[in-house]
C-alpha cells in the first residue's frame, strides 16, 4: 500500500513492532540464522523512514527480550555486536533525521558495559530531537518492567492499597511514552510474547505473514490500513447501539 491510500486524519501516534522471523528468513536460505538478524536491519531503517514520512510520532520496536538470553551464546554474542554497531553506524543520520533514540529496559542485569555506554551516548546525542522517537526494547520483558515498577513503589514506600493505574505508569520504563495505538508482529505467529504487557492494554493488534527481513514501509502502511478500519472502544459501544 502507498502512504496516499490512507487516511491522514487517522494515522496512529505510536506503532509497536514485534520484529519476529529472522532466523527462518535465514534458514530458508540456508543462512546461519545471524544472517537474518543482519537482513532485518535494512527493514528497521526502511520501516522508521516510512514512519516518518507518515507522521507517526513514536515507533517502538522488541530489541531483545530478557529471554533472549536462553538463545545460543554465539547468536547472543551477535545481537550484542549487532544492536551496538547498529547504534554507531546509525545514529548519525537519525540525528540528523530528528528521530530521537531511546531505550527500555534493565540495564543493570548482564548488558556489556561497553553497550551501555553506547547506549547513553546515543541518547545523549538524540534527546532534544521531535521529529519521532524511535524507542528500542533492549534487554526488556513486560513481566520484568511491572516487577522493577513494584519494586520501585515498595522502596518509595507506599502503602499496601494504596497502588493506582497512575502510580504505576509513572514507574514503568518510560512513563512518558504514549499507548500504542498499533502493535504489529510479523512472522506470522499470534501472540506478543511478553511485550509492552502494560501498555498494549487497549492496542490493536496486527499480524502479517511477512517475515521481518522483507517488511518494508509498504507493509507497514498495510497494517495501519487494517487499523484504520477497526472501530476502537475502550470497552464501551457506538451510540448506535445503546
Amino acid at each position: 500500500m502507498e502512504l496516499d491510500q490512507l487516511d491522514q486524519r487517522r494515522i496512529p501516534t505510536h506503532v509497536a513492532l514485534v520484529m519476529d522471523g529472522n532466523g527462518r528468513w535465514a534458514q530458508r536460505r540456508g543462512l546461519p540464522r545471524t544472517d537474518g538478524h543482519a537482513a532485518g536491519e535494512a527493514a528497521l531503517l526502511d520501516t522508521v523512514w516510512g514512519a516518518l514520512d507518515a507522521g507517526i510520532r513514536w515507533i517502538t520496536v522488541y530489541a531483545f527480550s530478557t529471554e533472549n538470553w536462553k538463545r545460543p551464546v554465539e547468536e547472543v554474542r551477535f545481537l550484542m555486536r549487532f544492536n551496538e554497531r547498529l547504534l554507531l553506524t546509525r545514529r548519525d543520520e537519525l540525528n540528523e533525521a530528528g528521530v530521537k533514540v531511546q531505550f527500555i529496559g534493565r540495564r543493570d542485569w548482564r548488558v556489556p558495559k561497553r553497550v551501555l555506554r553506547h547506549i547513553t551516548e546515543t541518547e545523549e546525542m538524540t534527546r532534544k530531537n521531535r521529529a519521532m522517537t524511535l524507542s528500542l526494547a533492549f534487554n526488556y520483558g513486560g513481566r520484568a518492567e511491572l516487577v522493577d515498577a513494584v519494586n520501585s513503589l515498595l522502596a518509595e514506600g507506599v502503602a499496601p492499597g494504596k497502588v493506582t493505574e497512575k502510580m504505576i505508569r509513572r514507574h514503568l520504563y518510560d512513563p512518558q511514552m504514549p499507548d500504542p495505538e498499533l502493535m504489529v508482529r510479523t512472522s506470522g505467529e499470534y501472540r506478543i510474547s511478553n511485550y509492552l504487557l502494560w501498555q498494549l492494554a487497549y492496542s490493536e493488534l496486527v499480524f502479517t505473514d511477512v517475515l521481518w527481513p522483507d517488511f518494508r514501509r509498504g507493509d507497514l502502511y498495510d497494517a495501519i490500513a487494517e487499523y484504520q478500519h477497526r472501530e476502537r472502544r475502550f470497552g464501551g459501544i457506538e451510540a448506535a447501539e445503546r
